[in-house]
């Protein structure tokens, strides 16, 4: 059972969101439709990469390479003490979101199939396809996790 996103309160500092945000502009990410869709059949990863994220506000690797088309299952840990997440966009949408989160407390951790977000000594997992050539970047967006430059890339390289 996958219990990453279940957070108890306790442990999601004050002031800290998860913004119900969705991310335009998932362009070289993509795929999002198909992820989303409701009883969509989920391409079988091709393989698996483990993330680590820590209190140190860094993502271990915080730079991937990934073939065009691949689907890459993502697996994320979090050995921190407080909560972190993963969230997979452009940099434009990633601060967007960010400063949405900045700006409304309170709200639930991600659901969406381009987040996670993982309570301390959890781990969850995002399966994603990268449909076309470029970057895709990832980062915490928790309120000051950005900031302090909790930050990563994906390389999608041209087949």
């Amino acid at each position: 059972m996958n219990t990453a996103t279940r957070i108890p309160r306790r442990l999601v500092p004050r002031g800290w969101i998860a913004a119900l945000l969705i991310l335009p502009g998932l362009g070289v990410g993509g795929m999002a439709a198909a992820h989303d869709a409701p009883g969509a059949r989920q391409p079988q990863p091709a393989r698996t990469i483990s993330i680590r994220m820590d209190d140190a506000m860094r993502f271990h690797p915080d730079h991937l390479e990934v073939a065009q088309g691949e689907t890459i299952r993502l697996r994320v840990s979090n050995t921190g003490h407080m909560a972190h997440e993963l969230v997979l966009g452009q940099t434009s949408a990633l601060l967007a979101h960010a400063k949405a989160m900045r700006m409304q407390p309170d709200m639930p951790p991600h659901h969406e199939a381009n987040a996670i977000t993982v309570a301390p000594g959890q781990t969850g997992e995002i399966v994603w396809t990268f449909p076309r050539a470029g970057t895709v970047d990832f980062a915490c967006l928790l309120p000051g996790h950005y900031e302090a430059g909790m930050t990563g890339k994906i390389e999608v390289v041209k087949r």
